[in-house]
């Protein structure tokens, strides 16, 4: 008989999905050729999409959530990974179409997984996450295109969230002046903590955007899309890049070819879930050695697996700030 293990399932029903924590075996595992035993997830906006169900982010059932984790590996036939191996999970759609990091074992693709590089634990893979690495990837997308602290001030919205509150340390340590922008002002404070030279409020940018604004941007990363980022990129300063990683506002982009054509302007898309191993490497390697883990930790709070979906529901509502790792 197999060991149980505790962990989410959600299973579908007539008015939706209904989502329960409970004892899991070997059988409700997926395939793949490496085991592992999950040590910490954590919550992103995606995950309070899916344990909520508001919108139909889990697509089979049934499913655990969580779209990342780090843990150790307890079984592979992988040739890459070992058993005794630390390793860290974003993507690739597990907690969508494959069981996640919301249960104490996952089982995965090898390919799926990243080697934690030295200096990284599995709590400090995931205070960092989905959200900080995905933060890293917009900070090197900035880099290729030649943003550099002399270029001029860069914009990070939706600054008080995980992706934000992580670009904005990742950037302030590389020496970029960064401007957050929010709207949560009671966070202002929070945000200079992590190094924002300024922070302003959204609610302009929400506003109906201008071909062409005022040039006060060199960079930006944007996690709303909408009428945020239509303003953000009609405010780049010529030859500015902007790196796009989100929808928290709005899939839809009403803006013009003005900023494009006129100020040279790059949109730069960056995308987490099936980024390359390349890519990922480089980005956890980079995260060591750009990333203040001790102000990480400061924007880091910890929860436990049964305080999941009081906290899925939180962080739709815009009540959490900076990252939430789940001790599992």
């Amino acid at each position: 008989m197999s060991e149980t293990f505790r962990g989410f399932q959600v299973n579908k029903t007539e008015d939706g999905q209904k989502v329960e924590l409970k004892d899991l075996t070997d059988d409700d595992l997926m395939e793949g050729d490496v085991t592992v035993r999950v040590e910490y997830s954590a919550l992103n906006y995606k995950d309070g999409l899916a344990m909520t169900g508001k919108v139909p982010v889990v697509r089979r059932f049934p499913l655990t959530p969580g779209i990342d984790f780090a843990g150790t590996v307890t079984e592979s036939t992988h040739a890459s990974f070992s058993s005794g191996d630390k390793v860290v999970l974003n993507g690739f759609g597990v907690g969508e179409v494959h069981s996640g990091g919301f249960a104490e074992k996952a089982r995965v693709r090898g390919d799926w997984l990243v080697g934690l590089p030295e200096g990284l634990s599995t709590w400090h893979a995931m205070a960092v996450g989905t959200a900080g690495y995905t933060s890293m990837l917009c900070v090197m997308a900035l880099e290729k295109q030649g943003i550099t602290p002399d270029s001029g001030d860069i914009l990070v919205t939706g600054a008080a969230g995980g992706v934000g509150s992580v670009a904005v340390l990742i950037l302030s340590k590389l020496g970029y002046r960064v401007v957050a922008l929010t709207g949560r002002m009671a966070e202002a404070d929070y945000l200079k903590d992590l190094g924002a030279a300024d922070v302003i409020e959204r609610q302009p940018y929400s506003e109906k955007a201008r071909p062409l604004g005022k040039e006060l941007w060199a960079g930006a990363i944007d996690v709303a899309g909408g009428n945020t980022l239509a303003n953000v990129i009609s405010q780049m300063k010529y030859g500015a890049a902007v790196a796009a990683c989100g929808l928290a506002e709005s899939m839809s982009l009403p803006t013009s070819v003005a900023p494009f054509i006129l100020r040279g302007v790059t949109l730069c898309g960056v995308d987490s879930v099936m980024a390359s191993l390349a890519k990922r490497e480089e980005a956890y390697k980079r995260i060591v050695s750009d990333l203040d883990f001790e102000r990480l930790a400061g924007l880091t709070r910890e929860i436990g697996l049964e305080d999941v979906p009081a906290e899925a529901a939180a962080i739709l509502e815009g009540r959490v700030r900076g990252r939430t790792v789940v001790k599992v």
